[in-house]
């Protein structure tokens, strides 16, 4: 009878580790904790991170990498970065909706959300890990979004979603025109990261009427400029008595950080997208 062997690396058990601590903690949360809401999204985190591992193992081990209608350099890394961040939210969020006030659960359901947390930890660690371990080395041929400005896509489009969804409840940008245009900076930047990110995922980089290293130099220096507008405006028209409306204080500074954040994360991936381009001329 013939044996099946699969090929086992550090990178496998890294994934097997991943795909574990995923299934542990989604089954436990939806067992243990109330839905809706935010136990809902941490659900969603981990059931997310959970299938795309459990899509990219499949393909690897059955060797259908080639067949397969997306770029395998790109993909695999972009999903366990999207993960390691989803999982990291939800490691954050979850203990915070649902084990900051323990007198209003049962001691079961608090075991259980202990439960969910450590193991959305150890998912996030180990997401983390992959990444570091797929992510090109100095001198390495490598896709692009294995390299540190492509990493630093996936960073902008999570930072951007997280400002959505705070300026969306309540809406704390329609005051003011200068705050509707840090809403255009945050939307125009999320479009155009997101693209290239889907472009090199789906190796459509060559269908670009420009060489694709010229459209990152000047979207990435078209990003920084509108990013230090917005770092400069929001807090301003948000915390300057002239134009102080109100709201929730704590989401407004927490949206002015998150795009200080992005624009440090644009910059630094101009510089690296600029080293690149006058290093390959």
């Amino acid at each position: 009878m013939p044996l099946i062997v699969f090929p086992t690396s550090q990178l496998l058990w890294v994934r097997v580790a991943a795909l574990v601590f995923t299934c542990v903690a989604f089954s436990v949360a939806a067992h243990g904790a109330s839905h809706g809401g935010m136990a809902d999204w941490c659900i969603f985190c981990w059931a997310f991170s959970f299938a795309c591992t459990l899509l990219v193992l499949l393909v690897e081990q059955c060797g259908l990498q080639a067949r397969a209608p997306v770029s395998w350099s790109n993909f695999p890394i972009t999903v366990a970065c999207y993960a390691a961040l989803l999982c990291l939210s939800a490691s954050v969020i979850f203990p915070l909706f649902f084990l900051k006030d323990q007198q209003r659960i049962s001691r079961e359901a608090r075991d259980y959300n202990i439960a969910s947390t450590v193991f959305s930890c150890l998912a996030a660690v180990t997401y983390m890990a992959e990444v570091s371990l797929t992510k090109a080395r100095p001198g390495e041929v490598a896709g692009y979004m294995a390299t540190a400005p492509g990493l630093m896509k996936v960073c902008q489009t999570f930072v951007a979603c997280i400002i959505f969804i705070l300026v969306s409840n309540p809406v704390s940008y329609d005051r003011h025109p200068a705050l509707k245009w840090c809403m255009a900076v945050y939307c125009i930047c999320f479009i155009l990261s997101m693209a290239v990110v889907v472009l090199c995922v789906g190796e459509c980089t060559g269908y670009l009427p420009i060489p694709f290293s010229k459209f990152l130099s000047a979207y990435g220096l078209l990003a920084v400029i509108m990013y230090l507008t917005a770092t400069i405006i929001w807090p301003i028209f948000q915390f300057d008595r002239k134009y102080q409306y109100g709201g929730d204080q704590s989401k407004l500074i927490a949206v002015a950080v998150l795009t200080a954040l992005n624009f440090l994360l644009y910059l630094a991936d101009l510089a690296y997208t600029a080293r690149l381009v006058f290093v390959s001329a």
